[in-house]
């Protein structure tokens, strides 16, 4: 059967649109009290994730709750180097923290090969699960880390402001580095084609540490791993964000994907001159503003959408919805989008 709503899709392949579509990064999460409600029955983050049920609930409460264009599948990053053989631990106040990370070639070769993307067998049950909860009313966004942010927390163990660790290894190991990176991204093509396999229909690669490299660092670590992944996926559309990589925009708009994301610190003038006009921009509205007073998150928002203008924009906040952000504000923020008409 057709979606009943598939403006994400038509958007990010550049046709035409009634009006702007919508959705916001983490809107399955601690923004909606009933996602808190859901997550108290899994004793823990890691176990909620690995829960189908649970996940393709919180998954489709965003939809009903929100009135979002797409749903985007709950799960975590993280599961790649888990899947591989690095297990991780979440803290839900301080981040991730892997107990063992990888430093040398011997911990590289100890590594799972691509097979293991049947340990994400959960990931791929509860894709079918919340394609049969939502009725084929939006579209289904499947996505995974792109391979140097997943890069980063291997190395590193856990969240940090500099990555140090990692980007030592960059400098120190250039080979080393390329070996692993290589490891995560053919996990991650398999990853993601079991996902479209299960039911996704759009596709998003998060690259949340794209900033801390040098330009030329993001060409040589980062951009032919991303490629690699795209160039794989033939069967939906794909997205790219990479946070605080207003540098890289020029090489991203080269690759094969359809829509790039960009973060709030970057203007959609600049935005639409790096990538051009055969791209779909997405964003970007401070997630800060939805702290503002509803005139000025109206305004602000409207500001957003006339800047970015009607064809070939998906909106989107610059960033993740925060977990203190009242749940009215992302459905004010949601409903300015949808209900704005662009003067003729």
């Amino acid at each position: 059967m057709p979606l009943q709503n598939d403006l994400i899709l038509r958007a990010a392949r550049g046709e035409e649109v009634s009006r702007v579509p919508v959705w916001l990064m983490r809107q399955a999460g601690r923004v909606l009290p009933e996602y808190r409600i859901t997550r108290l029955k899994a004793p823990d983050f890691i176990s909620f994730v690995k829960n189908p049920e649970l996940a393709a609930e919180v998954t489709v409460q965003p939809v009903e709750i929100l009135g979002v264009d797409a749903a985007i599948i709950f799960s975590d990053i993280l599961v790649v180097p888990e899947a591989l053989g690095l297990p991780y631990e979440m803290y839900e106040t301080k981040g991730p923290y892997f107990p063992k990370t990888i430093s040398c070639e011997s911990d590289i070769k100890k590594l799972r090969n691509a097979s293991c993307v049947e340990e994400l067998y959960y990931v791929e049950e509860a894709i079918r699960l919340t394609k049969q909860a939502l009725h084929n009313r939006v579209p289904l966004i499947g996505f995974a880390g792109a391979p140097f942010t997943i890069f980063c927390y291997m190395i590193e163990g856990s969240s940090s402001k500099t990555f140090s660790k990692a980007k030592k290894m960059l400098y120190q190991a250039p080979l080393l580095s390329h070996l692993l990176l290589q490891k995560i991204t053919d996990c991650t093509i398999s990853y993601l084609q079991m996902q479209i396999r299960a039911g996704a229909n759009i596709i998003q690669l998060f690259d949340s540490w794209a900033g801390i490299l040098t330009s030329e660092q993001y060409r040589t670590f980062a951009i032919p791993y991303i490629r690699q992944i795209l160039e794989a996926i033939s069967e939906v559309p794909k997205i790219v964000f990479a946070k605080d990589a207003f540098f890289a925009l020029a090489d991203l708009a080269k690759l094969p994907c359809d829509v790039i994301g960009l973060d709030w610190c970057t203007t959609p003038e600049f935005g639409r001159k790096e990538v051009g006009s055969q791209k779909t921009l997405q964003g970007n509205l401070d997630p800060c503003a939805l702290y503002a007073p509803d005139e000025i998150l109206i305004e602000l928002t409207q500001e957003m959408l006339r800047r970015f203008g009607k064809n070939r924009y998906i909106a989107n906040l610059g960033h993740g919805l925060y977990p203190d952000i009242e749940k009215e504000k992302a459905k004010l923020f949601v409903k300015t989008v949808q209900e704005f008409t662009f003067s003729a």
